[in-house]
């Protein structure tokens, strides 16, 4: 059955039932040490709103207990509703698989690892209630290395470049949504990363909040490998005519490194009557490999892509759901 079916039954079954004022969405991966302070912390914030609510955890494939431990708190608060895939499938599966099938009109959607402090839960709800479609987390204090916040800012700044969104951190996963707003998106959400910048790249109107960001416990996820992917799903999914201008960039560069090479070789033979060419031949190879290498790089994430739609393969599988 497809996925929009499944939804529109998932809907049809439920009617009856008066929908949560907010929906709270989290992936979690092997986060078994502290899914039970995250449940606790979100739940006296959301409690202090006065609105009901519901809890969405999306356990991404975890191995460590994390299931078990979201089993005993779904035992203790039927407010939680859960997912299990059945194998690992990424941070932005599962946020379609929460997105889905939250029931609230606003949804806030955040990390399991508390790097995202629940407490400004309340923050992005007034700011959505306000008017905006979406209130965006903006990351005031960030507690990462160098190597993590240097790739973030470029590839913030290239989102901004091509959503036409003058927002700061496309990165944070820490937002609230207007459910209007997520719905027309659910086709393409997983699928393309980013789903922040999907949703306001369909028009939504945004507002920043400044939300609080604790220190990371363990090593990032995000390797220098798996960021320079990330740029290049960037450039792939959102600019989408990135490859004309990459071929256009390559074209004027190799002109004009081949115009000064060959004005400073001219220059060199009849100054000195004996030009360096091997050097300079071996340099200008290595410049247009490394160009090429790019290009090849950036083929490669459009040919992934095209391969997951033609071959129809599933964004993931769920193996339990309370």
């Amino acid at each position: 059955m497809a996925e929009t079916e499944l939804l529109a039954e998932r809907r049809r079954a439920t009617k009856a039932e008066a929908a949560p004022a907010l929906s709270v969405v989290v992936p979690v991966y092997e986060e078994a040490g502290t899914i039970a302070e995250l449940h606790s912390r979100a739940t006296a914030a959301l409690e202090a709103l006065g609105h009901t609510y519901e809890l969405i955890l999306i356990d991404d494939g975890s191995s460590d207990g994390t299931w078990a431990e979201i089993e005993r708190l779904h035992a203790a608060d039927q407010r939680i509703r859960a997912v299990r895939f059945k194998r690992n499938f990424g941070q932005h599966p599962a946020m379609h698989a929460g997105l889905s099938r939250a029931r609230a009109e606003i949804v806030i959607t955040m990390d399991g690892d508390l790097q995202n402090a629940p407490e400004d839960i309340p923050l992005l709800v007034a700011a959505v209630e306000g008017g905006a479609d979406v209130a965006s987390g903006r990351r005031a204090a960030r507690h990462d290395s160098w190597g993590r916040t240097l790739p973030s800012r470029l590839i913030n700044g290239m989102l901004r470049r091509f959503t036409g969104v003058a927002i700061s951190d496309f990165g944070c996963a820490f937002n609230a949504y207007r459910r209007s707003a997520v719905e027309p998106m659910l086709g393409v959400i997983g699928r393309q990363k980013f789903t922040k910048a999907l949703v306001l790249s369909g028009g939504a109107s945004v507002v920043e909040v400044d939300v609080s960001h604790a220190a990371r416990t363990g090593s990032s996820r995000y390797s220098p490998l798996r960021l320079t992917r990330l740029a290049l799903h960037v450039l792939a999914g959102f600019w989408p005519r990135s490859i004309q201008w990459a071929g256009l960039l390559i074209g004027a560069l190799c002109t004009l490194l081949a115009t000064a090479l060959g004005a400073y070789a001219l220059w060199w033979w009849v100054d000195h009557a004996d030009f360096p060419g091997p050097l300079l031949l071996g340099v200008a190879v290595l410049v247009v490999l490394g160009i090429q290498g790019f290009i090849l790089a950036l083929i490669g994430e459009y040919l992934a892509r095209i391969q997951r739609d033609v071959g129809g393969q599933p964004l993931y599988t769920i193996d339990q759901e309370l």
